[in-house]
């Protein structure tokens, strides 16, 4: 039946997933093996590991397989493969760790998933890798900070065993395994096919272009657009999925199937993009394409590689690749014969939006003119992205001890709460550690877990519309990173950094803590004896040597009504 196929990468769609008989022995034997408890990131890559979309590997790769496609895109036995695929750990849980002996891979509910059989346990290196996947090591690259704030320092790999496959509850119906989605295209008779990604809601431009790829490839159509994690202007993939349910109606249902992909964002490029493709391709695609991004919200840095790289990329690689690489053209609508048409062919009367200008009339409350988008998308994204004068946002104080945080934050409070229209809730970094971290210490462990926890509750808070003020010192670059990426797809983000010398903060130290610090009494102090690390992403910068408390809550709040979080008109109030 699916002989017509294109073949899977490596040549055989690989199939990890153990038994029953194995499954009772697993169950039986792990009760003593160390479990490691998988982030959302890795549970994605976990699944393609298990379900064959990952094919030919059978597992995370050791040290010498890394190296080797880190320095070369190849595994072992010469197969192309353009992106390491490895299990990061703890420091902490890598002491419990033995090559030659298994682990148990548990989802955040502590269901097992898989069993690892460690072979090899390494620290990499660090540099070498952004540099390789990223071209910098640039903390204020956007990849870049990404990638450290969410991968630990060990990597480990070996061979797995597929106990189960992360449980989806959500559009199960859309969630194909790649031999799933093999044997759908198979009974169909479809030999050739084009895999359409996209992070954006689609439109009308985008139905028109990728009609227009299908048919010039002579191809059938499976719109696969990845779900999981997000980058930051991202719309939640609930939302997305609705809406690509909707536009799906526009697409006939005998050329073209819908479905996900389980699949995490790395911003790594080149590397990247061939990597999607083979997975594509594991999913019984032969030609690729997807919509370039572009990040405003970062200068304008591309989070993808322009297409005539792109295109050069897989031209020099297409025999290891074995997928046809089809560029996304942008199509616009022209006014005078009420058609959308290619950019490089249309005349001089023309519409067109981008999805910033998209986002920016959601949240505005300014409609999506119809030449652009259709009814029931626009319904669906009215739905989950009101206006940001309806949304919530959580606006995040960062600094040194004695810096003026709490001040601030207590002086904006009031400002916020008179307003009225949304519940505010100040999580003050004192008063936190008495309610809500009472048994943490002052260890860097500790601390991110008590910054965690703040960004936990503000997420909550942000997500019912309710405003968060935080006022922590904060002072990891990484665990700030974590907090944002954990709040800004549910409303604002807003970070503050309190840049307040630290000279004048000790002459404010009522508690004399600097002092203790400097004679040794108090170990790990931030700004003595243990780092803190200068945001590089901060919205705001406030210096409260000089300007008054009620100036930096002038500041903050007028960035919050230039942003549309806060009417102009409440600003003085």
């Amino acid at each position: 039946m699916e002989q017509h196929l294109i073949r899977p990468h490596g040549g055989t769609l690989v199939d990890i997933m153990v038994d029953e008989k194995r499954h009772d022995e697993i169950r039986s034997e792990s009760r003593d093996w160390p479990s490691w408890d998988l982030t959302p990131r890795q549970t994605l890559e976990l699944e393609l590991l298990l379900n064959g979309a990952f094919s030919p590997l059978r597992g995370y790769m050791t040290q010498a397989e890394y190296d080797r496609v880190m320095r070369e895109m190849r595994l072992p036995d010469g197969v192309f493969w353009p992106m390491p695929v490895t299990l990061d750990i703890t420091e902490k849980f890598a002491e419990t760790v033995e090559a030659g002996k298994p682990i148990t891979l548990r989802d955040q509910e502590g269901v097992m998933l898989a069993v690892l059989d460690v072979e090899d346990m390494w620290t990499p290196d660090r540099d070498a890798e952004l540099k390789e996947l990223f071209g910098t090591t640039d903390p204020s690259n956007r990849a870049v900070l990404s990638h450290t704030s969410k991968t630990n320092p060990i990597y480990i790999g070996g061979a797995l065993e597929g106990v189960q496959y992360p449980l989806h509850y959500d559009f199960p119906d859309l969630r194909a395994t790649p031999q799933g989605v093999r044997s759908r295209i198979g009974r169909r008779g479809w030999s050739r096919m084009l895999a359409f990604d996209t992070r954006y809601p689609i439109h009308r431009p985008d139905v028109e272009a990728t009609r227009a790829a299908a048919k010039e490839a002579n191809a059938n159509l499976i719109i696969q657009p990845m779900v999981g994690e997000i980058v930051r202007e991202d719309i939640d993939h609930f939302t997305r999925i609705r809406a690509y349910r909707e536009v799906k109606q526009n697409y006939s249902h005998q050329t073209s199937i819908l479905g996900l992909l389980p699949m995490p964002l790395k911003m790594a490029g080149l590397r990247e993009v061939m990597l999607q493709a083979l997975v594509r391709k594991n999913y019984g695609a032969t030609h690729f394409m997807f919509r370039p991004t572009l990040s405003a919200e970062n200068k304008g840095e591309t989070l993808t590689p322009p297409q005539d790289e792109i295109r050069a990329a897989f031209d020099e690689h297409q025999e290891d690749l074995g997928i046809e690489f089809v560029p996304y053209e942008n199509y616009v609508y022209e006014t005078d014969n009420d058609q959308y048409v290619p950019a490089s062919k249309a005349g001089k009367s023309i519409k067109t939006l981008t999805e910033e200008q998209v986002r920016s009339r959601l949240q505005d409350g300014r409609e999506i003119p119809p030449w652009f988008s259709y009814e029931e998308v626009i319904a669906e994204l009215k739905k989950t992205y009101p206006p940001r004068s309806q949304q919530g946002f959580t606006v995040f104080f960062t600094g040194l001890s004695g810096s003026g945080k709490s001040t601030v934050a207590n002086a904006l409070l009031p400002k916020l709460l008179q307003m009225g229209g949304r519940p505010v809730t100040l999580l003050d970094g004192d008063k936190v550690r008495k309610n809500l971290s009472s048994e943490l210490g002052f260890s860097k462990e500790h601390r991110d877990i008590n910054i965690l926890r703040i960004g936990y509750v503000a997420s909550e808070i942000t997500k019912n519309h309710g405003i968060a003020l935080c006022a922590p010192i904060a002072p990891y670059e990484h665990t700030r990173a974590a907090v944002r990426d954990l709040i800004e797809p549910l409303g604002g983000f807003i970070l503050v950094y309190v840049d307040t010398p630290i000279e004048v903060c000790e002459t404010r130290d009522r508690k004399g803590l600097y002092a203790k610090a400097r004679a040794g009494i108090i170990k790990e102090f931030t700004g003595i004896s243990d780092p803190y690390d200068v945001p590089v992403d901060a919205e705001i910068v406030i210096d409260t040597t000089e300007l008054s408390p009620e100036e930096a809550v002038h500041k903050v709040l007028l960035y919050l009504a230039n942003q549309g979080y806060i009417g102009e008109d409440k600003i003085n109030a």
